[in-house]
């Protein structure tokens, strides 16, 4: 019976499903990791200093530390599979290994949600090698079909993905049992048919475990995130979302990788990889340094470029060749590592601080090196496509971009792929916004996210909107928010919380275009830009937004975020608070200046400017003729900055401008280690 059935197109859906688990694991997997580690600091500082903390702990730096070996443990998975391999039942064993994984990571008691992602992704690098060994044809639609699926998902979720949550566990069931008969129908028709032939037998070299690598994490960090794309490149969210898609799904249609391979085939040998290369860079470089529809244009064709290089990460095994492919797949997850760590540091290069005792001989060295990376979002992006192309470069005498397969196969796959695209062009699209309009009084608040997550780095999303409903503001000014970093999940924020509070947006991205400054509204938004400030630590800007309450009336928004105050040394308050008076003089020369001379002209300033009431930079915008409604406020009432351990603080403001306040208050919600500020604003 099972002679008579064709096992490539079940072994497609099986890596495609496998692929698609490993994606949304090791998205989970960086995001956690990174609020683990930064939450377990925070705890053990607090715990030596003799805190009274919540019971249980927000984050217990001793589960983290089991996390964080379990993983390490955990990446000697490929390397014992290495003599495994030759197995014929090691994809199956693989793929119910990730398939184990993916259903722990619902913190069924088994496994925390972070060592059950762990599993899954070292699972799935193994069955990525499995797969190289046994199914080599078929590697490459195990990251195109994963990627494309997770991208769906998020589009439904408005950039969260949907997996992630507990109502998902009955979906995340039947889709792990069909991939789990999937598995096992693959092996038992292989079995059939007398085993693995020589052109699906193959292995993963040096050059493409380092290739996995790079498209990796291209893929986590940018292609695989629209809402990252959109940021990057200035571009509607809603508009190129369909498009990344149909660029990620072209080259699983053979007529797709025929007129690629007959394209790069005119070409020196020695030249296509390079050239290759080459487009792929010249393209990031205009898509990260240009805005608008061509910035968005040559994103989506390096999408299409970078997907067509899954087909060089891995190739045919000679008779009598050994692989070492485990081992290089270990090197390739270091290496991994390592471009995630020089991505967080173009986020959080002002956070670094000197080493103390015996590593103090480090600090002319690393702290140094990683205050570097400001501004090198791009560099990090063209290394991981350089290494991504490597696989390509090194190989000339091969084209692994095969189209042999009839025309109709082509054709279905075309059908299908636009009915996907058609079914994320209907999630996309946003809801209609009921707009607050021709009122007498309207709500304005300031907000500062802290990148979605509280004191304790605990992830606080639902949260955070939860309390913005519960101020009534109809205009939110919002600071240190995320439109897709790798360490929030990748979740446009901004999007999120508009969509799910039903409300307009705008942001502006600061630092690399996903960190930054937004502004929600049901109120009509009718005008938005931005500017950056020129800062010494955290890359900081100015947001100006319009809104229209009626037709006769025009309200200037401004959404400030001035450098934090950091104690990194002698004398370093001291030229953060030089860094803040320039930022704000930079303000009132480009923006401010004389806004409150204007006898109708309507103007309110909000946002965190990380400096108290009596100071002299506060004083400068009293000033300028700004009213602070909550001016007189006792701290126990009117504080917005409060952590374990530190005294309350204001650090956030509201300014008017010709615009009489009422109704002002601050709320306790702890979402943010900032707290949520609000006016009534009297527009008649």
């Amino acid at each position: 019976m099972f002679k008579r059935l064709q096992p490539h197109h079940l072994m497609i859906l099986e890596a495609g499903l496998i692929g698609l688990f490993f994606v949304q694991a090791a998205r989970f997997l960086i995001a956690a990791l990174y609020s683990q580690i930064a939450g377990a600091s925070v705890v053990s500082t607090l715990l030596a200093a003799g805190a009274l903390l919540p019971d249980p702990l927000p984050v217990d730096p001793v589960v983290v530390a089991a996390d964080m070996t379990t993983l390490g443990a955990l990446l000697a998975l490929p390397v014992i599979g290495m003599f495994l391999v030759p197995w014929s039942v090691m994809p199956l064993v693989a793929a119910l290994a990730v398939i184990a994984g993916r259903l722990l990571m619902f913190d069924l008691g088994i496994l925390t949600p972070t060592a059950a992602a762990a599993l899954t992704v070292c699972a799935g690098l193994l069955y990525l090698l499995t797969t190289a060994r046994h199914r080599l044809r078929v590697l490459p639609y195990m990251f195109v079909i994963g990627f494309s699926a997770d991208i769906v998902i998020r589009a439904f979720g408005d950039t969260v993905d949907l997996s992630l949550r507990p109502g998902y566990l009955n979906t995340q069931i039947i889709l792990s049992a069909a991939a789990a008969l999937l598995a096992l129908a693959s092996l038992l028709i292989a079995r059939a048919r007398g085993g693995t032939d020589a052109v699906n037998r193959g292995l993963i070299p040096l050059t493409g475990a380092v290739g996995i690598a790079g498209s990796l994490f291209v893929w986590l960090a940018l292609f695989g995130l629209p809402n990252a794309v959109a940021a990057r490149a200035g571009v509607d969210y809603t508009l190129f979302t369909p498009a990344i898609l149909a660029a990620a799904l072209l080259p699983i249609i053979p007529a797709v990788r025929g007129a690629a391979r007959s394209f790069i085939a005119s070409f020196d040998a020695g030249a296509r990889g390079w050239l290759w290369l080459l487009t792929l860079a010249l393209l990031l470089i205009v898509g990260l340094r240009v805005d608008g529809v061509i910035a968005g244009v040559a994103l989506t064709l390096a999408a299409f470029l970078s997907s067509l290089l899954w087909w060089w990460v891995a190739r045919p095994k000679g008779e009598r060749e050994r692989s070492l492919g485990g081992v290089w797949l270990l090197v390739g997850a270091w290496l991994f590592a390592l471009l995630l760590l020089g991505d967080n540091f173009t986020y959080e290069y002002a956070f670094v601080r000197d080493f103390s005792g015996d590593l103090a001989f480090l600090n002319p060295y690393v702290p140094p090196l990683l205050r570097g990376f400001r501004g090198f979002g791009l560099g990090v992006l063209l290394f991981a496509s350089f290494l991504a192309a490597l696989p390509m470069i090194q190989t000339r005498h091969r084209i692994p971009w095969s189209a042999g397969a009839p025309a109709i196969t082509s054709f279905l796959l075309i059908v299908a792929s636009a009915g996907v695209v058609a079914l994320t062009v209907n999630a996309v699209t946003p809801p209609l916004v009921n707009p607050v309009r021709d009122v007498g009084t309207i709500r304005v608040a300031t907000y500062n996210l802290h990148g979605g997550y509280d004191e304790y780095f605990v992830e606080q999303r639902e949260a955070i909107a939860r309390t913005i409903g519960e101020s009534g503001a109809d205009v939110v000014l919002i600071q240190e928010i995320e439109a897709g970093r790798l360490a929030s999940g990748g979740v446009d924020q901004a999007l999120w919380l508009a969509r799910r509070l039903g409300m307009d947006r705008r942001f502006y991205g600061t630092n690399e275009d996903l960190h930054g400054l937004a502004v929600l509204s049901r109120v009509p938004i009718a005008f938005s830009d931005g500017t950056p400030l020129e800062s010494l630590g955290s890359q900081t800007g100015v947001q100006r937004a319009q809104i229209t309450p009626d037709a006769d009336t025009v309200v200037t928004l401004y959404n400030i975020w001035l450098s934090p105050l950091f104690d990194l040394g002698e004398g370093a308050v001291a030229q953060s608070e030089q860094d803040q008076q320039r930022q704000l003089n930079a303000i009132f020369a480009s923006s401010l200046g004389g806004a409150c001379g204007l006898e109708l002209g309507r103007a309110v300033v909000g946002g965190t400017m990380h400096n108290v009431p009596d100071s002299p930079l506060i004083g400068a915008m009293r000033s300028a003729g700004f009213s602070d409604p909550l001016a007189g406020l006792p701290i126990e009432i009117g504080a917005t900055f409060e952590r374990l351990g530190q005294p309350r603080a204001r650090f956030d403001y509201l300014w008017l401008c010709n615009l009489p306040s009422e109704g002002v208050g601050v709320l306790r919600s702890a979402a943010s280690d900032h707290r949520i500020t609000y006016s009534g604003v009297r527009l008649r």
